[in-house]
């Protein structure tokens, strides 16, 4: 097992490689994040089978947002059901009001309650079990040096151990086969993330990020997911294409 931390370096294909073999599960949100993970993948080869969730989010609107990138990128996409509402503990699954016009040092300190407990663990437990079935020996996930602070299930260290986990919990695994759990956006802040999916062709116009958006899908501006977003194309000197439900 090989934790590939720099995704951006592409892996060669070995000589009578088959196509089943360069198969990759891209776990596709329908944000920022996600959408450059899948564009990232294609840059290296691989053939995508997107995988998203739905577990209840109070933004659903996102699921709308994966599939469009996925046909603009012409990948299959499936889309699997965990209603972790069940769980709760996260203003994204529960009533637990979203914070909202947060400093970047309130965002960098702490967990906060946008925090959906084990959601990444399920995630890439589901991507798993996919990429047994396909064929596939490769998982993208787009976790970013933005969320280390907050998230604990966006560091390398989590990573590392999944990556572990999938050649102990597995029967491709322990027959042998080398899965790899690629995260290319763990050391790139959001502008890189931008910039970088911008020379890859990635239609931005077509994620979205905010997690408390209104009822017609307008992002509010103000949730951290928001706020992150604004700043990150405000760094790569790039124009947002989000709708704010108000004029920022």
């Amino acid at each position: 097992m090989q934790f590939l931390l720099d995704g951006l370096q592409s892996r060669g294909s070995e000589e009578g490689e088959s196509a089943v073999s360069r198969r990759a599960v891209v776990l596709l949100s329908g944000g920022i994040d996600s959408a450059t993970c899948l564009a990232i993948a294609r840059s290296q080869g691989f053939e995508p089978i997107c995988l998203s969730i739905d577990y209840g989010q109070r933004h659903q609107i996102e699921l709308e947002r994966a599939r469009e990138i996925a046909r603009a990128a012409g990948a299959e996409l499936r889309v699997v059901s965990v209603d972790l509402r069940a769980i709760g503990g996260s203003s994204l699954t529960g009533e637990i009001p979203v914070p909202k016009s947060r400093s970047a040092r309130e965002i960098a300190s702490g967990i906060p309650v946008t925090y959906v407990p084990a959601r990444n663990t399920v995630f890439l437990a589901l991507a798993l079990g996919l990429a047994e079935v396909v064929g596939a020996q490769d998982i993208f996930i787009g976790v970013n040096a933005i969320d280390y602070s907050g998230y604990p299930d966006c560091r390398p260290e989590f990573i590392r151990a999944f990556e572990s986990l999938a050649r102990l919990a597995t029967r491709a695994g322990a027959e042998g086969a080398r899965c790899s759990i690629h995260a290319p956006l763990s050391a790139m802040t959001k502008a890189q993330i931008i910039r970088e999916g911008a020379k890859l062709g990635v239609d931005y116009s077509l994620t979205h990020s905010c997690y408390d958006p209104a009822p017609d899908g307008a992002a509010c501006g103000q949730c951290d997911s928001c706020i992150l977003r604004r700043r990150g194309f405000a760094e790569a000197g790039m124009v947002d294409p989000t709708r704010y439900a108000e004029p920022i």
